[in-house]
Formats: structure tokens, sequence, C-alpha cells
């Protein structure tokens, strides 16, 4: 399917690695030129190579911690005028929450749910002034589904989603949408700590821990990247306009509703 995108430019933050690289992929394979974003130089020079020589699209790299006023200017510079804004950034590492202080859960807060509202209110009101716009949020499955020790990334995400809900919706008549991704247990790093950590509580093989947690979904496996990073493109679409304000679950079947 054509998306109906290429030539757009993307802004995809924290997209070196994992989801957000996913969706970076996707993207460029849709023909959008990019903004990626990480912590790791070494990393994200050689994403942005790796995608230039697949799909033949301008990528820049910017080495910015997303979370900070400074590090959101610095993509802005790279991309003053994007059509596309994928929010990610890291979450919180798991903890019993009777150990989280103020300043942890202050920092928590600031990383997901306070960073990508700052990024709209820097990009939506110039995506509604061109009259295209696609804006796309990697939440959690936890904002519906709890998981025991990640309680600050889901309260988090939760406002994020919240808040955007009422925000959104004023910019569909200016062709600007507002999208929440809900991704379930995908195969990423943060998802291989937990079975590590997990493994280790347990005195069984990482191995043995996944194996067990494959198996209580629907799909009878952990999601990938890419699959997840197609879903991201799609929402990005011209095909997606008249989907806004929605939470996307991308979980192989596990949150277990209707509604």
């Amino acid at each position: 399917m054509d998306l109906g995108i290429s030539g757009r430019t993307a802004i995809v933050c924290a997209s070196s690695r994992g989801l957000g690289r996913g969706c970076a992929e996707a993207l460029a394979a849709a023909g959008c030129n990019l903004v990626i974003n990480g912590l790791d130089a070494v990393r994200l020079d050689a994403t942005a190579s790796d995608i230039r020589a697949r799909f033949g699209v301008d990528v820049t790299p910017v080495v910015a911690n997303v979370s900070t006023g400074e590090g959101q200017e610095a993509l802005l510079a790279a991309c003053p005028e994007p059509d596309i804004l994928v929010n990610n950034n890291g979450g919180p590492p798991r903890r019993d929450y009777r150990e989280l202080d103020r300043q942890a859960m202050i920092d928590g807060v600031i990383q997901n749910m306070i960073s990508p509202i700052e990024m709209i209110q820097k990009v939506a009101d110039g995506m509604a002034e061109r009259g295209f716009g696609r804006i796309v949020n990697i939440t959690s499955i936890t904002v519906r589904m709890p998981l025991a020790g990640l309680d600050l990334s889901s309260g988090a995400r939760a406002g994020l989603t919240a808040f955007l809900a009422g925000v959104g919706r004023p910019y569909a008549a200016r062709n600007v949408t507002l999208n929440n991704l809900l991704p379930g247990k995908m195969d990423t790093d943060r998802l291989r700590g937990g079975l590590e950590q997990a493994a280790k509580t347990a005195g069984r093989s990482v191995e043995e821990v996944g194996q067990a947690q494959a198996a209580e979904i629907p799909a009878g496996r952990f999601g990938t990247a890419a699959e997840f990073g197609q879903v991201c493109a799609f929402y990005c679409s011209v095909h997606a306009g008249y989907v806004t304000g929605q939470n996307i679950l991308v979980d192989g079947g596990l949150y277990p509703a209707a509604f």
C-alpha cells in the first residue's frame, strides 16, 4: 500500500534502537526523510547510515535527551517544520512503588508525560497551518493493564493519554491527528531486561521465563519492532486522516477485553 507520505519529514524520538527504530525504518520505507534521535552517538550514527543505505532517504541523527528543553530544541533545529512526530522515550526502570522518592517520580513524569506534551506544543500549530500533521505517541499496554513494578511509567503515560484526549481533537479539522500506540510485550532490550530480572528472582533460565510469558499471549509470541513500526507508519499515512484520539493496542491479544 502506498501510504501517501513519500517526501514528508518525520521526527522520531528515541529511535536508535527498539520500537523507535522500528518506526523510523517503516517511515523510511514509505519514503519519509527522517530526524532520528538517541543518546549514544555511535549507535545513532550506525542506525542513520543503515537506514540511508537501505531506503535511500535523508536521515539526520541528533544526539540529544528529548526529556530536556535543549534536546527538544536540537531536534527542531534539525527539522523546524516536521510533517510527522513520533513521541517516544525510555521509561523508568522497574521498581516497587515504595522505593520511589519524589525526584524519581518527577523524572518519570517528565520522561513519559511532560516531554511529549512539550514536543506537541512546539509542532502541532505549524502542522495545522500547513494542513497536514501526524502525531503518534508510543505509550504502553500498562495504560490499560498495570504491570508490577511499572507503576510510575503507567501513571505518567496514562496522564499523557488523558491530557491529549482533549488537546488533540480540535486539530482534526486541519488534517492533524494525534493517536497513541500501546505496545504489549515486544522483543526489545527493555523486555529482555525484565525477563532477566524475573529469571533471577525465580531461579529459572531466561529462556524458560520468556517461553512462559510468550505462552500467555494469544499470539503465542512477543511482538517485533518491525511490525510495530508498520502500524505506526499506517497511522502517519494519508489513509488515517479520519482516525484521531485513539489508543491502539499492539499486543498480540494480551489485553483481555472487548473495549
